[in-house]
């Protein structure tokens, strides 16, 4: 059960928390005691998820739509979350989006905008809000935890932007965990490979490799995300896991190429 020191349960936020990844790992923190914020830029799928997921944990579930690529919503997002709790334990940047695999030159300048302000604007944005507010309340302190990819230091084929997006969390996670240290905020990263999602559906049915073959990969359940996530978030703020990889053990990383 997650209670901070005042008794009452921590506060956690999920950006993207409403599918795939993001809604295993909500789920695990509900389950875990935490009351979550679930945001993404759909209040449909939010209400449905918060609604599905309270029911399943027990938990107490706040849906919040904000679109992480934009300022204004952003700050929509943490005023919401402000007035409602008071404080933010936890922040997951887990909100992320990828293109079909196309040839470099064939993403077009609106892709690559749409990834980089989803993937790494949306993280530094929301991480910069989690500052403010982490460093004011009291106590002060949380946690942060973004959502990198083994693609950061292992690239598939036709996927520049995603993998210069993921690849740039890393140096975010270091430099927040860095610039939050005098304020106790920690920082970590889990790098996920293959969690079965939306996202993976064509990995499990066949995708193409670094030697140009076309091979089914082996995916994990997205439950396993969730467990590492609820793991890292336990410590104490005295102690931090920077980097963690959870992956399918089968899938084609170690030696990829």
């Amino acid at each position: 059960m997650s209670i901070s020191a005042s008794g009452e349960a921590r506060i956690a936020l999920v950006t993207g928390g409403g599918t795939g990844v993001g809604r295993a790992i909500s789920r695990g923190l509900g389950a875990a005691g935490y009351r979550v914020v679930i945001s993404g830029r759909r209040a449909d799928v939010l209400e449905k998820a918060a609604a599905e997921l309270g029911g399943e944990t027990g938990a107490e579930f706040f849906a919040v739509p904000a679109d992480v690529g934009n300022p204004a919503s952003v700050r929509g997002l943490f005023d919401a979350i402000s007035e409602r709790y008071g404080r933010l334990d936890l922040l997951v940047n887990n909100a992320g989006v990828t293109v079909p695999g196309v040839a470099l030159e064939e993403v077009s300048f609106e892709q690559w905008n749409a990834i980089v302000a989803a993937n790494l604007t949306g993280a530094f944005l929301c991480t910069q809000q989690a500052f403010r507010l982490m460093k004011s309340q009291n106590p002060r302190g949380g946690r942060i935890i973004n959502n990198g990819s083994v693609s950061a230091t292992t690239p598939r084929p036709n996927s520049a932007p995603y993998t210069a997006t993921k690849h740039a969390i890393t140096g975010l996670t270091k430099s927040t965990a860095l610039d939050g240290r005098e304020f106790d905020i920690a920082c970590g990263q889990i790098d996920i490979g293959n969690a079965a999602s939306d996202m993976t559906t064509r990995i499990a049915a066949g995708v193409l490799q670094a030697n140009g073959s076309i091979a089914a990969e082996a995916t994990i359940d997205p439950a396993h995300i969730a467990d590492a996530v609820v793991y890292m978030a336990g410590l104490p703020l005295s102690a931090n896991v920077l980097t963690m990889t959870v992956m399918a053990t089968k899938m084609p990383f170690v030696g990829r190429g």
